[in-house]
């Protein structure tokens, strides 16, 4: 009896249970899958990669950039996209690269019209220092080319306006008067800029920012009532003490910021304007 005993647990140690096994295997091919698919997703096909980027591009109207023919599919009809690779009514976009070769002529020519720009400026400026210099003023004024046109600067209150007043004064009537002639015949748009120096209110103004609109006033009624110049070709525009020009607090330093700014206006494109002060900076 006991050796048959003996003889079933030999048996039992000989074939032990092994349905684990079953899960095993079961756990060990999903992670080989896995592995698999994250092998396949970090390769990438270039050629279908190309094949779809340019397919996406085509359906929005843009110019086959890859080797592959996208012609099917094609989301927006050829006859539907302008000279610009663009939909008029659904592509807001495009992704055509620019052509180096029109960038460089078009570079070229904002570049020589900067050129012109400065030199009609320039002269602009020698005419109106004539007028200036023939009435004796000339030193009462200060030229900048910027890249918003030619800059008159009307500066220090006390040569141009008596103290904490906006009448303008025997000075001011007489640069004002010389100036006129070239600004008329230069055609140009003009903006008056009355500017202060930081004081606050005052006896008779409230604030800085009334001084220097009533002093841009006055500038912009002799401008136009004694030197001709058209209503429509003028504004005034009051910044009061936030734009100065010197941030000392000495008086020579205050007396700076007390200014009117005539502009005569470049009308050029913003693409030329930001050019104007390189090529008057070599002047």
């Amino acid at each position: 009896m006991r050796a048959k005993r003996r003889k079933m647990v030999e048996e039992e140690d000989v074939h032990p249970d092994e349905r684990w096994m079953a899960s095993y295997m079961d756990m060990v091919t999903v992670l080989m899958c896995m592995f698999i698919v994250l092998f396949a997703m970090s390769t990438v096909d270039q050629d279908k990669y190309e094949q779809l980027a340019n397919s996406l591009a085509t359906g929005f109207g843009a110019v086959d950039a890859g080797k592959v023919d996208t012609a099917e599919g094609v989301v927006v009809p050829a006859d539907l996209i302008d000279n610009q690779g663009e939909s008029p009514t659904e592509v807001t976009h495009s992704s055509e690269a620019i052509d180096p070769a029109e960038a460089t002529a078009v570079a070229t020519a904002n570049a020589e019209a900067a050129e012109k720009e400065v030199a009609k400026l320039d002269q602009l400026e020698a005419a109106v220092t004539a007028n200036l210099t023939a009435a004796g003023v000339a030193q009462l004024v200060e030229f900048h080319i910027t890249d918003r046109g030619l800059t008159l600067g009307l500066v220090g209150s006390e040569t141009f306006f008596a103290p904490d007043s906006a009448q303008l004064t025997a000075a001011a009537t007489a640069v004002l008067d010389a100036a006129a002639p070239a600004m008329v015949a230069s055609g140009q748009k003009i903006s008056v800029e009355g500017h202060a120096d930081k004081h606050g209110q005052s006896a008779t103004f409230a604030t800085d920012w009334e001084l220097s609109a009533s002093r841009a006033t006055q500038v912009l009624r002799r401008l136009v009532e004694q030197g001709g110049i058209g209503g429509e070709m003028i504004s005034a525009v009051a910044f009061g003490s936030a734009q100065p020009v010197n941030t000392g607090s000495t008086l020579d330093d205050m007396a700076q910021n007390r200014r009117v700014d005539v502009v005569l206006l470049s009308d050029q494109p913003d693409s030329v304007r930001a050019l104007i002060p390189g090529v008057a900076g070599k002047d």
